[in-house]
Parts: structure tokens; C-alpha cells; sequence
């Protein structure tokens, strides 16, 4: 037996699900009809793919290696499907019609969609909401996203073994969420040595953040007394209740009676990243949303008249903005 495209679905399938008869419901077919069709595939690559048992199916090392080349030819079969349709119906080959944007939050991504929806008001658009980077990119990579819109720490990157171009939309400096009738809050900056005696709180996430900010207040002369981990709502409503002072981006919006003001000298900084496959379909059309996301970028920092005013009279934090970090990091 000759291996084929949908054999490599159906290893994807299983390893996705983590059972057999999870995946043959996911594939509309028998459970018998699967099992059988994953022997024969066994049988052609010389070894078991998955260890079977109550618990599920887990990928063996061979199955493994065959994921990992699935995952890369699978999309991009499929985008040589669709950019093939696309010029055969005379279309234009940098427009996708349906685009499928993860993102770790932030009201970028929102405005990003805003954009999209304008420019091809026809276009089939889907997000999907992660904390975690790397879940993301791993969607990426598995071609069930096609972008990735996420932030990172300084001039950190994702993890390389993903293989996507990750470009820069922009880079802030970290401010500091507060009530307004903070002591610091009539300062137009904060600096952070002035803030040992806090206790802080940040969004979740699986970036090198809380280790940077902890180097950061060694670097000011203290250990931070406390760092809360929970998601954005809880945030605010633990700066408003006063049991902490929160870390956010430039781009946050604060809410009636807090306010939010950048740390003097921007010894914490926030990279949004846009991040495709190089050879998905999404990979054509990736200058587009990058033209989109900095207008995105662009429409929400415009709202923080503080931060501007900041940034022209402040340090340089923009940092390698507008390069293609995956080449960088080469």
C-alpha cells in the first residue's frame, strides 16, 4: 500500500482525539473500518503508531515523527488546494476567503477583525481565544489556525521548534494599572523603585514575563512582595478593590476610577507579534493582515493620549519593530 494524504488525516485524527473511536466519529466512519485502515498504515511504515489502551491512544516515537511530518504537509496541501482554485476562478491569489486568527487577547485582535471584515466583507472569519503562545502556534503549525496574534516579552521570541515567521505590529512599554487617587497616579510615569511596598497583579500566560519583571525590581532594589496570576477581568477587580496594582499593556483601556501610566525608563516591555506558516496559504497573504494589524495597532493606541505624549518625549522602546523575527533568530 502506497501512503496517501488521507492516510496521514487519519494518524492526525487519532493522535488529536487520543482514541480510535473519537477519530472515526470526528471522520464519519466505522470504528472496525478505521481500526483496520490504521493496521494497514502500521503495516506500510514498518511499526505501531500508537500505544492502545483504556486510557486512549498515545502516540509511539514512530508515530511521533510521523505526526510531526503530517502536521507540515497536510497544510500545505492544502493551501496548494487553494491557491490552485483560486487562480483557476481568476481570483486574487493575496485574499483568502476564510481566516481563522488566534489570539492570546487584547483589543488588537478586535480591531484587527474590524479591519478584515471591512476590507472583505464576504470573507469567513473565526477566532479563537488561548492564554498560552505555544498553543497557539502548535494550532498554527497544525493548520487549524492560520495566524496567530499574540504578545511576548522584550525581544523574546516564540518557542523555534513551531517553524512560523513571527513579525512585529509594535512594542510598548509596560505600564502600571492603579486607582486614580494613587500617590503615583499624578505622575505622568511611575518609577518602579517608588513601588516596593505593592502588591502586584498580571494577566496568565506562558511567556517569560514574571521572571523579567522579577529581574526588573532586583534591578530597582527590591523583591516584589506579592505577584497574582488570574485573567484580565479579575485584574481590574482586584486593582479596584486595592489588593494590588496591576501590570498591563499601553493598549488597555481603564476602566472609570483607575488609571494606568508607563515605569520610567521602560524596564519592561511588551512585543505584539503576528505569526503564519511560511508555507501555508496564509503565508501569501500575511502582508495584508500585517498592513491591517499595524492600522489595528494604530486605531487602539490612539485612544491612550497619555501614552503618546509619553512615548514622544521618552526612552526608545520600539526596539526591532517591523522585522521578521523567525529570520532574525537564524
Amino acid at each position: 500500500m502506497n501512503l496517501e494524504l488521507r492516510h496521514l488525516k487519519v494518524v492526525c485524527a487519532i493522535a488529536e482525539t487520543g482514541s480510535v473511536t473519537k477519530a472515526a466519529s470526528q471522520l464519519g466512519l466505522a470504528q472496525p473500518a478505521l481500526t483496520a485502515q490504521l493496521q494497514r498504515i502500521e503495516r506500510t511504515l514498518g511499526g505501531p503508531l500508537f500505544d492502545r489502551d483504556r486510557r486512549g491512544a498515545r502516540p509511539t516515537a514512530l508515530g511521533e515523527l510521523v505526526l510531526s511530518r503530517a502536521r507540515v504537509l497536510l497544510p500545505a496541501m492544502k493551501g496548494l488546494q487553494d491557491e490552485a482554485a483560486r487562480l483557476a476562478a481568476g481570483g486574487d491569489e493575496m485574499m483568502m476567503s476564510r481566516y481563522r486568527i488566534g489570539a492570546v487577547g487584547g483589543p488588537v485582535v478586535a480591531h484587527l477583525v474590524h479591519r478584515l471584515a471591512e476590507a472583505q466583507p464576504d470573507a469567513q472569519i473565526t477566532t479563537h481565544a488561548s492564554y498560552y503562545v505555544e498553543e497557539l502556534a502548535g494550532m498554527v503549525l497544525a493548520g487549524k489556525l492560520d495566524y496567530a496574534q499574540v504578545g511576548v516579552c522584550g525581544d523574546a521570541l516564540p518557542s523555534a521548534e513551531f517553524g512560523l515567521v513571527w513579525q512585529t505590529i509594535a512594542v510598548n512599554a509596560v505600564c502600571v494599572l492603579m486607582p486614580e487617587d494613587h500617590p503615583q497616579a499624578k505622575n505622568r510615569e511611575v518609577d518602579l523603585a517608588e513601588l516596593g511596598d505593592e502588591h502586584w497583579v498580571a494577566g496568565a500566560g506562558d511567556t517569560c514575563f514574571a521572571d523579567c519583571f522579577a529581574a526588573a525590581c532586583a534591578r530597582a532594589g527590591f523583591a516584589p512582595l506579592k505577584m497574582l496570576e488570574t485573567d484580565a477581568r479579575a485584574c481590574v477587580d482586584m486593582v479596584e478593590l486595592g489588593l494590588a496594582i496591576g501590570l498591563c499593556q499601553a493598549t488597555f483601556r481603564p476602566p472609570a476610577g483607575l488609571t494606568s501610566r508607563p515605569l520610567r525608563g521602560a524596564p519592561l516591555r511588551w512585543r505584539l507579534i503576528l505569526g503564519w506558516h511560511p508555507d501555508s496559504p496564509a503565508a501569501r497573504s500575511a502582508p495584508k493582515l500585517m498592513a491591517l494589524a499595524d492600522e489595528a495597532y494604530q486605531d487602539v493606541i490612539a485612544r491612550n493620549e497619555a501614552y503618546q505624549e509619553w512615548m514622544r518625549s521618552g526612552p526608545d522602546v520600539s526596539g526591532i519593530t517591523g522585522v521578521e523575527l523567525a529570520q532574525e533568530a537564524a
